[in-house]
Formats: C-alpha cells, structure tokens, sequence
C-alpha cells in the first residue's frame, strides 16, 4: 500500500507552486478556517491576512513616529546648540569665555550640575576654571579619546559639582584634535538615564570642539619674529 500521507511541507510547497490554486477553489478560500493568533478560536484565513496586514501597519507608524519624536529632539537640540554658540561669540571678554561655556551649557541644556577646569592657557587665571588640577586629572582626561557617560560618579573630576549626580558625562577639552587636553567639561544630572553608556557622543563631541575653539581666546598665538 502506497503512503500518500502529506506534510506540512509538501502542502506549503503545492500552494507555492500553485498560486491560482485559490483562484481556481474560491471557496476552499472563503472557508479555510485557521487558528486565531491571540486566542483559541478560528478564523478566516481572509480575516487572519486582514489582521497580519494591520499588525505591519502598527509597526510600520511606531517606527514612524519614532523617526518624528528623534527628528524633533534634534531640532531641539540644535536650536539649543546656536543660541549658546551665539553666547560664545557674541562674548567680547576672553576671560568671560570658561563662564559662558558651563553656565550657557546649564543653562539651554537644563543641566542640574556642571563644572569645568582649565589648564596650560596661557591667558587663564590660576583661579576659578583655572583652579589648579591634580596629574591624575590630568592624565585620565589625556586618555578620554571621546566623552565618558554613564552613572560612574566616584571619579575624582566628579567632586568639583556642587552635589553628587545620579549621572554625568565626561568631556575632554582640547586645542588640537590629536593634542593634550587643556580642560575637562564635567555635566551632572539628577536623572540616572540622562546620560548613560549605551548613548552616542555625537553631540557631546561637538560641544567639546565648539568650547576648544573658544578657548583659543585665551591661548593666543605667539607672534612669529
């Protein structure tokens, strides 16, 4: 006796090489009975198409709307980034510039907590944002090749906030892309998932090279004989 029992597959198989199939068998079509995806009873293979095509269309305008909400917070933070550029250049004073970089940044970026310290300007102060710094702040900003964020909050930078974050990030300062730092940009906040490792530094990059350009103000070039 011949076994012509059918898989799964085969049948899968027969209705992909038969694509009238249906067409020829209409109401095999509006009969065809399979389970409900959500649930225990069956349903229409028609109403079963209906709701996988709805279900695409959900993920297709969550994934739109994502796009939209990342659209506006760019925007956002590109206004933001102008007005406090603007800050910096519309400052006559050089030594007004360390100020107009933390506290501009606190203040378009609603930042709870934000320090900043400089070093080897010639034009800097010794005190305030030219406040001495340790060789070990020194050397760690030496060695942050992009930003630092995450809710590591023991470094030693960390204590020159006015209160203990719950994350911050950390943004090494420099003259030259590929030359020692100058300064360390330190940006707290009270919200644990403001800044956290699995963001981008993008923006964080940019703010360090808008800052090293201003602070060019207070490391003139010497003037060639």
């Amino acid at each position: 006796m011949t076994d012509t029992a059918f898989t799964a597959h085969d049948v899968a198989g027969f209705l992909q090489e038969n694509p009238g199939f249906f067409d020829e068998h209409a109401d095999v079509f509006a009969t065809l009975q399979v389970p409900h995806p959500h649930g225990s009873r069956a349903i229409s293979l028609g109403e079963r198409q209906i709701m996988t095509l709805r279900e695409r269309n959900r993920e297709l305008e969550w994934r739109l709307n994502e796009l939209v909400r990342n659209a506006n917070a760019n925007e956002s933070i590109g206004t933001h980034v102008a007005k406090w550029c603007s800050r910096l250049l519309s400052e006559c004073d050089p030594q007004r510039v360390p100020g107009e970089i933390a506290l501009g940044l606190a203040e378009q970026f609603d930042l709870n907590h934000v320090a900043l310290r400089l070093w080897n300007l010639s034009e800097l102060p010794a005190t305030g944002y030219g406040e001495p710094v340790t060789q070990d702040v020194r050397t760690f900003t030496d060695s942050l090749k992009a930003p630092y964020c995450g809710t590591d909050t023991g470094f030693e930078a960390a204590g020159w906030l006015d209160a203990k974050p719950k994350s911050l990030a950390l943004v090494p300062l420099r003259l030259e892309a590929d030359g020692p730092a100058v300064g360390l940009l330190v940006l707290g906040s009270d919200d644990a998932e403001r800044f956290t490792p699995e963001m981008g530094t993008t923006f964080l990059e940019s703010i360090a090279q808008l800052a090293s350009a201003a602070l060019h103000r207070l490391n003139p070039a010497t003037p060639k004989a």
